[in-house]
């Protein structure tokens, strides 16, 4: 067979293997069906390691790199179980034709919310500066009024507090929600709201706006003293596989302060230090090493984002200092021990972080 003739044929296969996909994913759906229909969970750990197990043999029997098939095997098992979670959200879902108003809805994680309200039945509102005025579609939330039975403040920490305190004046009858990455800056505007006798919660998604599977994902509840209005957003998340995480106030800022001030300043000091190096900066673009490559990909995510967004996450927490004062003490004591050619004292810092980053599993 000639070139053209192999490549016609591997187009063939190609294509073979989009219907067997296509055909498992009607499979899917069907055992999504009778899983709803008989009480079971979306999610089997023990099954999904049978069909791990099962690809890695047959790849094995064939002289395929198993690895090469768990991967393909994994991605099919993460695209079924996102299917199986939207399918149960859109059948579980707890619209009903009720009305929600997403104030930031235009907005990438404000975005999110709308879809998924949208899945569960939802008569969606959008109130968004960057949105044309429209039937459901305010550029000011004002203009939309408080009549829902939902309302989800999906804006700038900032903008945040401000419209929390506004809406507390107002006084909707409704749920009311924010998603903020902190809560110091909301503290006195969900303050307000409970004293107005409102249903107020307060969520963090600790997952990004492309997130497709709610599987493995945290989304955590700060307590802001209405444990009604806290209930009533679960019920929302009940039919999704998310995990779900209590906080107080504090807590959550003190950790939020490790968990993304911590990370976004050691990706923004790499790749600061990259790009002033100097000389060695056109070179470094073109080198490659798996650490560094791994570290690089996490890097581009943090340098795309929104800037203004990442320095609010550091400067409006109240914790924020403490990480980045750890952070430089922790550069200083490595620096210090490669000065001093003290390798017990470097290997020993490795050990201690290995043992800790252990307890993570």
């Amino acid at each position: 067979m000639n070139l053209e003739e192999l490549r016609n044929d591997l187009s063939s296969v190609d294509r073979q293997l989009i219907e067997l996909i296509a055909r498992r994913h009607g499979i899917v759906s069907a055992i999504g069906n009778c899983k709803r229909a008989t009480g079971r969970a979306t999610r089997d750990y023990e099954r999904e390691k049978d069909v791990l197990d099962l690809a890695r043999s047959q790849a094995k029997a064939l002289n395929i790199d198993p690895k090469l098939a768990e991967e393909v095997v994994t991605a099919l098992i993460r695209s079924s179980l996102a299917s199986q979670e939207r399918d149960r959200v859109a059948a579980e879902g707890k619209g009903d034709g009720r009305h929600v108003l997403i104030i930031g809805g235009a907005g990438k994680m404000g975005g999110w919310f709308v879809d998924f309200f949208n899945s569960q039945g939802f008569a969606t509102t959008i109130a968004d500066i960057d949105v044309e005025p429209g039937l459901g579609r305010f550029k000011e939330w004002r203009q939309a009024g408080i009549d829902y039975d939902v309302i989800v403040v999906a804006t700038p920490l900032a903008v945040s507090g401000k419209i929390l305190a506004e809406l507390a004046e107002q006084r909707p009858a409704g749920l009311i929600f924010d998603i903020g990455s902190l809560k110091s800056p909301l503290k006195s505007g969900l303050q307000a709201l409970l004293n107005a006798g409102c249903m107020v919660a307060s969520l963090h998604p600790m997952f990004g706006p492309g997130t497709d599977l709610l599987s493995g994902r945290h989304l955590i509840f700060v307590d802001v003293g209405c444990d009604e209005a806290t209930t009533k957003a679960k019920e929302l998340f009940s039919a999704t596989m998310v995990e779900v995480l209590d906080m107080g106030l504090d807590d959550h800022d003190r950790l939020i302060a490790y968990v993304l001030g911590l990370s976004h300043a050691l990706n923004i000091a790499f790749f600061t230090a990259l790009a002033e190096s100097g000389e060695a900066a056109p070179k470094l673009a073109k080198l490659s090493s798996t650490t560094f490559d791994a570290q690089l990909l996490v890097s581009a995510v943090v340098a795309r984002d929104n800037p203004r967004m990442y320095f609010e996450i550091q400067h409006l927490n109240k914790f924020g200092l403490d990480p980045l004062d750890a952070l430089c003490e922790s550069m200083r004591r490595i620096r210090d021990l490669v000065a001093a050619g003290d390798q017990d004292g470097f290997v020993d810092l490795m050990l201690k972080g290995r043992e800790y980053l252990a307890t993570r599993r």
